[in-house]
């Protein structure tokens, strides 16, 4: 991994921009059945040793029953937590008794969320806490996040937060968040097939914040495989989803990677995408 090329969030975190997503650590889905995890915990540690500092978690990262948590595995495979690493998690969905996944709409409900984070990680001050809204597709319109931005806000006056994020956001609501506190970093569905937040991203770059999608590599609901991907692919002597990784990081300086595994395969696959650097030829091909 190329660490010279780095991204400082919320402009005093240097991070890789190649990082690594934690939800497919219990569970291949929400609610599959759970993973090995001793796989897990190995998983992270070679994460950490390819030079990953970026971790993308949610308390709310379990195995369909509940018995292995990303939170959990991440405390146990890498305390005492490298100095340079960054952890960022996400409140606002919810486990429900049955298992399943709820919005958390009440404001009040965010504090025991983040505290639930704290515990999990075994931290004293969560490093990057994004506030996520909605469920996966078009983010809400006309909702506002401010009653529930402000619960964070607050936490991050106490300092239990460093930094503050939004998740399954538009450009509106970036604003509204900004004018409560700054927002370090976006977290919403984009990727190399999925290009219509275009709006967002710019923003985001004007401003120098962070655009970290989820679902980098289409989340097993797009197939990113085409003739001109694989095209460029063959050229590298790289994989489709290598390539879509490296446009991901030529998309924009403010752009980075947190994809997803519970394979240490697919891992050093994943993070070597960073040493791909694509031509004009190859952005024009993939236009």
């Amino acid at each position: 991994m190329n660490k010279d090329d780095c991204f400082r969030l919320g402009g005093d975190l240097p991070l890789n921009r190649v990082g690594f997503g934690a939800m497919r650590l219990p569970t291949n889905t929400f609610h599959g059945p759970a993973r090995d995890p001793r796989t897990g915990r190995a998983v992270l540690r070679r994460a950490v040793e390819l030079g990953v500092n970026h971790i993308d978690t949610a308390a709310f990262y379990t195995s369909g029953d509940g018995t292995v948590r990303a939170n959990a595995l991440i405390r146990e495979a890498l305390q005492p937590y490298p100095a340079d690493l960054v952890i960022a998690t996400k409140v606002g969905p919810a486990r429900t008794p049955e298992g399943g996944l709820a919005a958390t709409t009440d404001p009040a409900d965010l504090r025991p969320l983040v505290e639930e984070n704290l515990e999990t990680l075994g931290v004293d001050r969560l490093d990057l806490v994004y506030l996520r809204i909605g469920g996966v597709g078009l983010p809400p319109h006309g909702e506002s996040v401010a009653e529930r931005f402000e619960v964070l806000a607050a936490m991050r006056e106490e300092g239990v937060i460093r930094h503050l994020g939004l998740s399954n956001v538009g450009v509106g609501h970036l604003a509204e968040a900004r004018a409560i506190a700054p927002v370090a970093a976006i977290q919403n569905h984009f990727h190399a097939d999925k290009r219509d937040d275009t709006d967002l991203l710019t923003a985001c770059e004007e401003a120098g914040i962070a655009y970290v999608p989820f679902f980098p590599l289409g989340g097993g609901l797009t197939d990113l495989t085409g003739d001109r991907i694989t095209e460029v692919a063959e050229r590298h002597g790289a994989t489709v989803p290598q390539i879509a990784l490296a446009w991901l990081l030529a998309a924009s300086p403010v752009t980075l990677a947190i994809p997803g595994t519970g394979s240490l395969d697919h891992l050093e696959e994943n993070t070597a995408a960073a040493s791909i650097t694509l031509t004009r030829e190859d952005l024009a091909d993939l236009s």
